[in-house]
């Protein structure tokens, strides 16, 4: 049992920044995946004392709150999917349409797993990248929690069992069920090979200079013969770098030549920048652009656009010409 209210705090709180990876992976949203978190905590905090640690680790005692929540929050919110998991391919010039009742996959900001927990250390960065992200939304809540909580953070069956308040075999049909679906739907579950930080970095840098520049051939030139670009809430997605184009140059025709570009990162070290609009005298806040690079260069760019997704990165809605914040009257 713990006892003391401040030597409880103390021993839970390690755990905050890997539970909101594991609320993260679960719900895809930041802003639930916050929620949940803090919920957590406050169940924790209420059931402090029916806590036998001769049963269970505090890690998996904690695990357990954070799913029963989780769990609970999906049969309200259902699935976050981007829109190649949900629609097929459009084309490039034709008209974006919203996505009206759509709840979709959110980006994690970096910032939120940088926060000094001690804990930020031990997270598999790797299985927060939009890809897979995306996939798990074509689990089932149980599956999403069994792949999980076995194949990423590595807990026995027993103790998965437990968290999820199931038996042992239950767990392995559950984890059985989603390497199929997640394989079906293309991505590896092994940690997927990836140029370097500074690797992918360098390729966003230069997207971004010629992002500056209007220079669609310069984009493209940085881009795979596959590339994929979705932008919810419209539900239009396209592939190939002949569509990127043809996009980029309907995008610079209609919102102008002229934007300012601030650097972000995201689920796990996905580089990605905010882009801001000339519109009178200063900039607007247009999309929220999240990368995944390749060996072979930037195979898709995530655009958002999103005034949660906006306020969960902490981006201000106006620059000034410097980039500097314009306070809202």
């Amino acid at each position: 049992m713990l006892t003391g209210e401040e030597g409880f705090d103390r021993r839970i709180e390690p755990f905050r920044t890997e539970l909101l990876a594991y609320c993260y992976r679960m719900l895809g949203s930041a802003h639930d995946a916050e929620d949940l978190v803090q919920d957590t905590y406050l169940r924790a905090w209420r059931a402090r004392e029916q806590y036998d640690d001769t049963r269970s680790s505090l890690r998996t005692w904690l695990y357990r709150i954070a799913t029963n929540a989780c769990l609970t929050a999906l049969e309200v919110h259902g699935r976050r999917p981007l829109p190649s998991g949900l629609v097929a391919a459009s084309d490039p010039l034709g008209p974006l349409v919203q996505g009206e009742h759509a709840a979709w996959l959110q980006p994690l900001p970096d910032s939120l797993l940088d926060a000094g927990d001690p804990a930020g250390a031990v997270i598999d960065r790797s299985s927060l990248r939009l890809a897979f992200a995306a996939a798990l939304q074509h689990l089932s809540a149980r599956q999403r929690g069994a792949l999980i909580l076995r194949d990423v953070l590595s807990f026995s069956g027993s103790e998965t069992a437990e968290i999820l308040g199931t038996t042992v075999v239950s767990v392995n049909s559950s984890l059985q069920r989603a390497r199929t679906r997640v394989k079906e739907v293309g991505v590896r579950q092994e940690r997927v090979s990836e140029p370097s930080a500074a690797e992918q970095r360098a390729w966003v840098e230069r997207y971004m200079k010629a992002f500056e520049l209007a220079d669609v051939e310069g984009l493209k030139r940085l881009l795979t013969e596959d590339v994929v670009m979705e932008m919810p809430p419209m539900l239009n997605w396209f592939s190939g770098r002949s569509n990127y184009g043809l996009f980029m140059e309907w995008v610079f025709g209609a919102a102008g030549k002229d934007w300012l570009l601030k650097e972000v990162a995201a689920n796990g070290g996905q580089p990605g920048f905010a882009a801001y609009q000339r519109v009178g005298d200063g900039y607007d806040l247009h999309t929220l652009q999240i990368f995944t690079v390749t060996d072979e260069g930037i195979s898709r760019n995530s655009v958002f656009q999103d005034s949660n997704v906006y306020a969960t990165f902490g981006l201000a809605a106006r620059l000034d010409d410097q980039g500097l914040a314009i306070a809202e009257a």
